[in-house]
């Protein structure tokens, strides 16, 4: 059974009321872009759930954090992980649904661990369904949502299935004029296969496109370097070679 809370080192994540708790793919996307995210820019956060991403930027981050999250228990938990952090004075919540809603500014950056399972088995809760599937917020409308409320030399950062990767760059670059600046594929250890995709987009347009993949366990079952040099700004008790103390979604 999931813990009702997950510690960082800095703040504390309460994820009783949420129907997604903290996970690793989550807990990557927000430490990659806690360092590449401009750190002063207006900052939102579409789908917050606990509020794990915003919390995660708000350590490094300089500039004001925006969330907004549909579900209304979600939203309760949002706010008390909010409220109870070192940061609430740069944060705000928002409930509501993100492709409706009126927001008082443009973002100069926006990050989302969208409900990304579209065309999949539904899960077993409403709730999981609308933190894990595609049918309130679909990919597409992700995007026209994000293209609304970015700024005009803004970027946004997402994270996705690996096999959804090709047709959402495709999608953002010919419907909305997007350029992928960098990407990162990741897997859970050299015997799998990629799972997930993180990638950095911009209204810039830019041709060269780096990319870099992450190997979360070696083949021991045990944290890679690059795992650990990724998050060491916020697990506890992290080192190489340990194993995971967080439940992996591959």
């Amino acid at each position: 059974m999931p813990n009702t809370y997950f510690q960082f080192k800095q703040f504390t994540i309460q994820q009783d009321q949420c129907a997604m708790k903290v996970c690793t793919d989550a807990c990557i996307l927000g430490a990659w872009f806690a360092d590449k995210a401009p750190s002063y820019a207006s900052v939102l956060d579409i789908g917050s759930g606990t509020g794990l991403l915003m919390l995660m930027l708000a350590q490094k981050h300089k500039g004001e954090i925006r969330g907004i999250e549909i579900d209304r228990d979600a939203f309760h938990q949002l706010r008390e992980n909010v409220d109870n952090s070192p940061w609430r004075q740069q944060l705000r919540v928002y409930p509501g649904d993100a492709r409706t809603f009126s927001f008082p500014e443009k973002f100069d950056f926006v990050i989302s661990n969208p409900p990304f399972y579209e065309n999949d088995l539904p899960a077993s809760s409403t709730n999981a369904n609308l933190a894990r599937h595609s049918k309130e917020l679909t990919l597409s409308a992700l995007l026209e949502t994000i293209d609304k409320n970015l700024s005009g030399k803004g970027s946004f950062g997402v994270l996705l299935p690996y096999h959804r990767t090709a047709w959402f760059e495709e999608l953002a670059a010919t419907r909305h004029g997007f350029t992928l600046r960098e990407k990162l594929l990741v897997r859970q250890t050299p015997r799998h296969a990629f799972f997930r995709s993180v990638l950095y987009f911009s209204r810039k347009k830019d041709r060269f496109i780096p990319t870099t993949e992450l190997t979360i366990q070696d083949n021991a079952g045990a944290y890679t370097e690059d795992f650990v040099d990724l998050m060491k700004d916020y697990y506890l008790n992290l080192r190489p070679h340990t194993q995971p103390d967080i439940d992996n979604e591959p």
